[in-house]
């Protein structure tokens, strides 16, 4: 899969001049440009993007606008905005959830994340947290595993709904340890992580910002974090593949899209204001704050990177047996 850098030095990375990101014969349409979220204020999603739009915006000279299209896990919006004009009057930031995972499961999206959207930028990484009850007996990832495969379907591992990404996280950490847990779908997080600390689950793969409160209080105990590399946020806590399951990777990633059609100028400027602003100090500070860390790639990466995460998540749904039709 093609690496998406992190945030790495700290010299040089404030705002780049406007006249990096301007494009001779190429502009934004001369009024307030929308910023598409598919989930409602509060969320990561729409926490994300707020940090984000003034920094396009300065960097755009435009005002930009976050607009709000809550439903269906993202999926509402993101059809509208691959039904949006391709002049850069509409973009759209999207996890990997409305995009590659949605397409992997449901065949019958009114959209197509191949063909109806130019990928223009990474913008983050948000980690799950692998998190157990507490008295379970597992003390760390191995310990884990070798108490799923002594006790096959004895386990039972909660998610916040079939088909999302704790559901997915956990089915890619049963195939690549080839272990059998049982899947206990709940509506929604908050309800799974409640379960588990009154010990009615046994283990759960939840949000880092959500979660790591609780391990700090004691109320339950991360064994490892989803994502390829240890989070700022968590950085006292290994992956879980340093852990003891190499090659599982399952973080929730996040990137901005413009209706397919764009112009190679369109999206090159964008991404310039995009990558700019992702590199404020301020930025990042507040990208670390939400439990999310800086992704850095250019369309041509964010391209493949997209196509290779829907690839992934197909051959485990496929593996599975798991489908949204």
């Amino acid at each position: 899969m093609p690496v998406l850098t992190r945030r790495g030095l700290t010299a040089g990375l404030t705002a780049l001049p406007f006249a990096t990101v301007r494009a001779q014969g190429v502009d934004f349409p001369d009024r307030p440009l929308r910023f598409v979220v598919g989930f409602p204020p509060g969320g990561p999603n729409d926490l994300l993007a707020r940090v984000l739009a003034p920094g396009i915006g300065e960097r755009l000279r435009r005002s930009v606008v976050v607009e709000n299209r809550a439903g269906a896990n993202g999926e509402i919006a993101a059809a509208s905005v691959a039904k949006s004009p391709a002049d850069g009057s509409v973009f759209m930031l999207a996890s990997n959830g409305s995009t590659t995972v949605a397409a992997a499961l449901n065949r019958n999206l009114p959209y197509d994340v191949r063909t109806d959207f130019a990928a223009v930028a990474p913008v983050g990484i948000n980690p799950m947290l692998l998190v157990v009850r507490n008295d379970l007996p597992a003390r760390d990832v191995a310990g884990l595993l070798a108490l799923a495969r002594s006790e096959p379907g004895k386990l039972n591992g909660a998610s916040a709904g079939t088909g999302g990404a704790t559901h997915l996280a956990l089915e890619l950490f049963k195939a690549l340890g080839k272990v059998d847990i049982v899947h206990v779908p709940y509506k929604g997080g908050g309800p799974a992580m409640t379960d588990l600390m009154a010990g009615l689950v046994d283990l759960y793969f939840g949000g880092l910002s959500t979660a790591l409160p609780h391990v700090k209080a004691g109320k339950m105990r991360a064994l490892g974090q989803t994502s390829a590399t240890r989070s700022a946020a968590a950085a006292d806590i290994p992956t879980i593949a340093e852990a003891g399951l190499p090659g599982y990777e399952a973080a929730i990633s996040y990137g901005i899209f413009l209706p397919v059609g764009s112009s190679p100028a369109l999206v090159n400027r964008l991404h310039a204001a995009v990558d700019a602003t992702i590199r404020s100090p301020e930025v990042a500070r507040k990208f670390t704050e939400l439990g999310a860390d800086p992704q850095f790639g250019t369309p041509a990466e964010f391209t493949a990177y997209v196509a290779d995460d829907l690839a992934k998540w197909a051959a485990l749904a496929r593996q599975a047996g798991l489908k949204l039709d």
